[in-house]
């Protein structure tokens, strides 16, 4: 059996910290095989940097993946083509920088990881459920295959589980922030989730500063969204999947305060 880790939208230095301060030991104590983070905001004014994508390397992180902030920082741009197991969402354009899936070799079994965006209330790109299918061929020697589907809607999130239910090993939704309670193993063996929640500052709207957004939601002014400090916490799920077959064998919702 493997067992991965998913940690949801790691949000400025608070999350980057708390991910330095508890992995580690967490993937040790819980006997954690396989990390995917969404660092996506992981920089401290949104965006990534290689600088950090290396702290969450160093801390545990097995792959890192994005979302539609991917492109924040230029400084990104050349390290996601050097670095393999950073992706941007596979349904960007392919002349964009980096790539959106990669295949880790944990030397008895091959790990592929797929990163996608919603288009439902988002960017208008090419569906993610015409490019999973492309992707799916190009991972075929893959026993377990993750997908981050970074959106917006539920519906879209849960319709896209269902859709690779039996085909992939997990299925797991980002960008919202706050952390769905319907975790669970589909009909046909898919780990699904959707929404794996935020890593950062849990007082806090979205990992920003409460007060930022009430007033730009009272005045409709634009406004620096700070990043919050204070407590922090870490969302995401375990996913135990057989490894002969591929198939999901129990999900557990995890928030580390």
């Amino acid at each position: 059996m493997m067992r991965v880790f998913a940690i949801g939208d790691v949000v400025g230095k608070t999350g980057v910290a708390f991910i330095r301060s508890v992995l580690p030991a967490f993937r040790r104590t819980e006997g954690i095989d396989f990390c995917v983070i969404n660092g996506e905001n992981a920089a401290q004014s949104n965006g990534l940097t290689p600088e950090v994508c290396e702290e969450l390397f160093v801390s545990g992180a097995d792959v890192i993946t994005t979302g539609n902030h991917v492109f924040r920082r230029k400084e990104l741009y050349d390290y996601l083509d050097d670095n393999g197991f950073v992706l941007r969402p596979a349904n960007l354009p392919d002349s964009d920088p980096g790539k959106g899936y990669c295949i880790v070799d944990k030397g008895r079994v091959r790990v592929g990881v797929i990163n996608l965006l919603g288009t439902t209330f988002m960017d208008p790109l090419e569906s993610p459920f015409l490019v999973i299918d492309r992707l799916m061929e190009k991972l075929s020697d893959c026993r377990i295959i993750l997908v981050d589907l970074h959106a917006e809607a539920t519906s879209e999130k849960r319709a896209f589980g269902f859709y690779l239910d039996g085909r992939a090993s997990a299925v797991f939704g980002t960008h919202t922030h706050v952390q769905t309670a319907d975790e669970q193993v589909l009909p046909q063996g898919t780990g699904y989730i959707t929404d794996l929640g935020m890593t950062g500052t849990e007082q806090s709207v979205l990992g920003v500063e409460p007060d930022i957004i009430i007033r730009k939601f009272r005045t409709r002014m634009p406004e620096r969204f700070d990043f919050a400090e204070g407590e922090p916490m870490l969302c995401g799920c375990i996913f135990d999947i057989d490894e002969k077959t591929g198939r999901c064998l129990r999900t557990e919702r995890i928030c580390i305060r």
